[in-house]
């Protein structure tokens, strides 16, 4: 009768993967497990799967009376499952010495942290308190925020994790940073932006109330005070409602912005179709607009609607801020090669002489409620957003916004647009 022998089995493969699997099943208690604790229970894992895997390897050496070929452990996975990971890492051993980086923290921290004490690199108490903590087997903070200030201001989230003696006789903590300077930066647009509509109503909103209490009390019986009040209401409520189409319009731009048209469009139709908007107004100020187009313009794709909207920003500024019984030039050229590509494009310019604009501005002319003169922005009915939509629908249309100022002279600003391939 053949005999079948049930194989020994040993269960210290298993007992070396369990910190790193009850870790894992542990984190996800109290919410979504995070990038930085699968990395701490991946590397658990790995080195007790490592750990399992020499001593198994040994005991089989040990046991079997032919020996097989030892195992020889790939140690540069655990430094290329580092390097993969965008944020920077760091091992760290009991004596808080760093024993592995991957290139983000190199480039962040500097190539000469492997081998140091991790507190000579990240001077921050707070860091240094956790790292502290967490080598002493403590639960440690999660939101600890660290601020690089060289070569550029960088606001890192740290986290420091303990690792068990079970798992590994070497690696006893792992600090990760997490970038928050673009979250960071987001949050602080988004006050803005909330802080600043918030005050573009509030004005238009603090007049209309003070001029219907006026109506309906002292001036109940006023005649000519009613129609003047009316009319100084309807330019609030108008400018008010400028200034919400243009924040529903920018929203609609930012929506789609990562998507490129591929409508072909005929620039020169559109921008007949502006100047002959603009014209009754420029004549108020005895002003003309001269337009210059070149022959052949090269074909470019783009969507129709958004660019009548970049020309009649552009040209509606152009007139608003000129000078009186000036001219405001705006010219269609083709541009030989567009830049970063092989293939032409086109440039739209609109020039008006006017005060001009101080270079220290201009950086900032795109963002969103910025004005040089906002006194005199709101008087002129501005709502401090249409550059703004400009520079996002050019976005859009993959293409570049430039703008040339010099005080006392005018303004120029130029749109480029590649042409289709």
């Amino acid at each position: 009768m053949q005999r079948f022998r049930i194989p020994n089995f040993s269960f210290s493969p298993v007992l070396a993967l369990l910190p790193g699997l009850m870790l894992l099943g542990a984190f996800n208690v109290d919410g979504p497990i995070s990038t930085f604790q699968l990395l701490v229970s991946a590397l658990m894992i790995l080195v007790g799967g490592v750990w399992a895997g020499l001593k198994s390897s040994r005991s089989l050496t040990q046991t079997t009376p032919h020996p097989q070929p030892k195992t020889q452990v790939d140690i540069s996975l655990a430094s290329a499952i580092l390097d993969a990971l965008p944020d920077p890492v760091l091992l760290l051993d009991k004596r808080r010495h760093v024993v592995a980086s991957n290139r983000a923290a190199n480039a962040l921290l500097g190539e000469g942290v492997h081998g140091r004490d991790v507190c000579l690199t990240l001077r921050h108490p707070d860091a240094q308190n956790a790292v502290k903590t967490a080598l002493d087997g403590k639960p440690s903070k999660d939101n600890i925020e660290i601020i690089f200030d060289s070569p550029v201001r960088r606001v890192y989230q740290l986290q420091v994790m303990n690792i068990p003696k079970e798992a590994s006789n070497t690696v006893r903590a792992v600090v990760a940073l997490h970038d928050l300077t673009t979250l960071k930066h987001v949050e602080d647009m988004r006050a803005d932006f909330v802080a600043n509509v918030s005050h573009e109503l509030r004005s238009p909103l603090s007049s209309l109330t003070g001029f219907i209490e006026t109506l309906q009390t002292t001036a109940k019986d006023d005649a000519k005070a009613r129609e003047r009040f009316l009319s100084v209401m309807d330019g609030e409520t108008s400018r008010m409602a400028r200034l919400i189409e243009d924040l529903l319009s920018l929203s609609r731009i930012e929506v789609k912005e990562h998507i490129r048209p591929t409508a072909r469009v005929n620039l020169s139709d559109i921008l007949a179709t502006v100047a002959q908007s603009v014209e009754l107004r420029a004549a108020q100020k005895g002003m003309s607009i001269d337009i210059h187009m070149d022959n052949d313009l090269p074909p470019i794709s783009g969507d129709t609607d958004q660019l009548h909207q970049v020309l009649q920003n552009l040209i509606d500024n152009a007139v608003t801020y000129g000078a009186e019984k000036t001219t405001v030039n705006v010219s269609l050229k083709t541009l030989k090669v567009f830049a970063g590509t092989d293939t032409p494009g086109v440039k739209i310019s609109v020039e008006n002489f006017g005060e001009g604009i101080s270079e220290e501005h201009l950086a900032r002319l795109t963002e969103r409620f910025y004005r040089v003169d906002k006194g005199r922005s709101r008087a002129m009915g501005g709502t401090g957003l249409g550059l703004a939509i400009v520079k996002h629908i050019v976005n859009r249309h993959r293409g570049h916004l430039l703008i040339d100022s010099e005080l006392g002279k005018g303004s120029v600003f130029s749109v480029h647009l590649p042409a289709i391939s």
